[in-house]
């Protein structure tokens, strides 16, 4: 018999409403000795077969749904289906580049799977202990589906370590440059999927980038937390007079210039800013300087409850020091990945930071991540990246 996760009376209604997370709270027994990632059937004490689950002993989230469905089975083929199905799904959604997230996790029936591609570039995450389990039947599909791409494996993420994982990173097939050049929304971009932040890119903030540069024609622009340069030189391409870079990284700085450079954009154009957001903000108010467009895209500030409340005075205080520098009519493009910070409490840490820097604004768009980044509807924690852009008075 295979192995069994029992859910305790009550605590299968989630699972009933196809919600993917089992929490160890919820499970009155285990039957069988499953290993780390091995594939379980769930079921109710009643006996109802619920789902068949990666099982993570070493995390809080015990198991993950794999299938809602008693007829499949988790092999090589459910593999192989999957992946091409989440990559069908995004069919027309190529047009506006050359890089694109082809498995979002739970949101596509691949719980602890991050798969991108860059221009035949593909980088693939393990999250879970459930896709660690499975790594080979995860590769073999790539293979299969994707026979002239080479494959990065970027498994060095912190989250592992909650599943009992050590990080890993490696080339799995072919060659993989130092960089790989995308492109999106008409503009190039130089990716570093080997040494870069997530798989090398934000992929994520697309069609906000774009909502950026339709509206800087003419603006001083200041991007913090810019990484290489994202919204920068978007907002350069939408006409922007003159965009300020701002990171902690004079690695990711120096590739912000490589982008300018190569979209053509002169260098009076952009200049870039290494230190620290907080203190340099705050320096940049005493002097009196304004901006058109100032653009807050920080690392996540909360990834566990107990860090909420910090991570509450980060957001307030960054946006704080922008409300101070921006000009009136100036716009605001705000932004938490924060998956634990909920969007009315976003909304209202913003509104703080404006009424104490002495500023009226108001909402012209909600912001989210792209559509290639989806969200089940049964899973709103699939729902990460919140922005707002505010017009300010």
């Amino acid at each position: 018999m295979d192995p069994q996760l029992i859910i305790s009376k009550g605590r299968e209604k989630s699972l009933r409403r196809r919600h993917p997370w089992i929490f160890s709270g919820a499970v009155a027994r285990v039957i069988g000795n499953p290993k780390p990632g091995q594939t379980v059937d769930v079921r109710a004490e009643n006996g109802d077969w619920l789902g068949r689950a990666a099982f993570s002993p070493a995390s809080q989230i015990q198991a993950r749904i794999w299938t809602f469905d008693t007829d499949e089975r988790i092999d090589e083929q459910f593999f192989l289906r999957s992946i091409r199905n989440a990559a069908r799904q995004r069919h027309g959604l190529e047009g506006s580049g050359t890089a694109l997230r082809l498995v979002h996790s739970e949101s596509d029936g691949l719980p602890g799977l991050i798969l991108d591609r860059y221009n035949g570039v593909l980088v693939f995450q393990l999250l879970t202990a459930g896709a660690e389990f499975c790594r080979k039947a995860v590769v073999d599909a790539l293979r299969q589906l994707y026979p002239d791409d080479a494959i990065l494996e970027r498994s060095d993420v912190e989250v592992r370590a909650k599943e009992g994982l050590q990080e890993r990173i490696g080339v799995v097939h072919g060659r993989i440059p130092e960089l790989v050049p995308i492109l999106e929304n008409g503009l190039e971009y130089l990716v570093d999927v080997r040494g870069g932040h997530k798989t090398g890119f934000y992929l994520d903030q697309r069609d906000n980038r774009l909502a950026v540069g339709r509206v800087a024609a003419g603006a001083e622009m200041l991007n913090c937390f810019c990484y290489t340069g994202g919204f920068g030189l978007a907002a350069l391409g939408g006409g922007a007079a003159r965009v300020t870079q701002l990171d902690a990284s004079a690695q990711a700085l120096a590739l912000a210039d490589r982008n300018r450079e190569k979209n053509g954009f002169p260098t009076e154009r952009m200049t870039t800013v290494c230190g620290d957001a907080f203190q340099i903000l705050r320096a940049w108010h005493r002097e009196g300087r304004r901006y058109d467009i100032i653009v807050l895209d920080p690392p996540k500030f909360a990834d566990s409850k107990a860090s909420l409340n910090r991570a509450c005075r980060g957001y307030k205080d960054i946006n704080l020091c922008a409300f101070r520098l921006l000009q009136p009519g100036g716009r605001l493009f705000t932004f938490s990945c924060s998956g634990l910070m909920e969007d009315g409490l976003f909304q209202k840490i913003v509104a703080d930071a404006a009424l104490d820097a002495g500023r009226n604004g108001r909402i012209l768009h909600r912001l989210s991540q792209a559509a290639d980044h989806p969200v089940a509807l049964p899973f709103p924690e699939g729902s990460y990246l919140k922005g707002l852009e505010i017009l300010v008075e």
